[in-house]
């Protein structure tokens, strides 16, 4: 509940105009809750509640109000902006943060009424946002659990069926998620180059014509891939539109 508190006063800093309604701590009060009460215009939810995570409600429970999600870890992004989320915020949350989260939801108020089914049209939204460069991947090292900003890694990539993770500064992780769930977690400044590559703009040094209509890409960091980094030809025109700014 102390998070719960201070996360209400943060609100109420950012935000002197608003009203908290409830303060629910578990699914199953939550559950409840939406049962017997009109929905509010926005919610703010941590996503590891006292009997399981926040998305069971929204199982549960027809709920079409905005959420802005607060969490410690970023493996639950996908999740959030499926259920109806606007946006995530890792814990720590600040004012600024906080501030932040409450700027979109207002900007997608106003530019959307609630009669147009703008929760419906704000996962659309979603799917062609960037991943804030704050996400981070969690990777075992040794006997620790370490948090990898998405923008301090230079490309993913498969090595024995094994998903690795190259970092601008030369480090690498093993990592148990595929290129799928990674593709989606950490946004447009990465792109899928080809089934066993997934590469951040800034690791491109340059790409020049390979066999059979490829690319071959060149690495702005001092790191030899045991195989060329190609560009499948079906990709090629996606690729050069991505690299150049440009939508695909």
């Amino acid at each position: 509940m102390l998070t719960a508190n201070d996360l209400a006063g943060t609100i109420a800093r950012c935000d002197p105009d608003s009203e908290i309604t409830v303060i629910l701590k578990s699914v199953k009060e939550a559950v409840a809750w939406f049962n017997k009460n009109k929905e509010p215009d926005l919610i703010f939810s941590d996503i590891q509640l006292g009997d399981g995570l926040s998305f069971e409600i929204f199982k549960a429970v027809p709920v079409s109000a905005p959420v802005i999600f607060c969490t410690a870890f970023d493996e639950y992004a996908l999740n959030a902006f499926r259920a109806n989320g606007i946006d995530y915020i890792l814990k720590p949350f600040t004012k600024k943060t906080v501030s932040e989260a409450l700027n979109r939801y207002n900007r997608l108020k106003q530019s959307l009424s609630r009669d147009s089914s703008v929760y419906g049209t704000v996962a659309e939204l979603l799917e062609k946002r960037d991943v804030p460069q704050d996400v981070s991947i969690l990777v075992y090292f040794k006997d620790k659990i370490l948090p990898v900003q998405a923008n301090d890694i230079a490309l993913f990539f498969i090595d024995k069926d094994i998903a690795t993770i190259v970092t601008f500064n030369q480090k690498i992780y093993s990592i148990s998620k595929s290129l799928d769930e990674l593709e989606k977690l950490v946004g447009n400044h990465f792109f899928r180059v080809n089934r066993k590559v997934l590469i951040h703009r800034k690791a491109i040094k340059d790409a020049s014509q390979f066999f059979h209509r490829k690319l071959l890409v060149n690495l702005s960091i001092p790191f030899t891939p045991k195989e060329h980094i190609t560009v499948s030809k079906l990709r090629v025109r996606d690729f050069l539109n991505w690299l150049s700014g440009s939508k695909p």
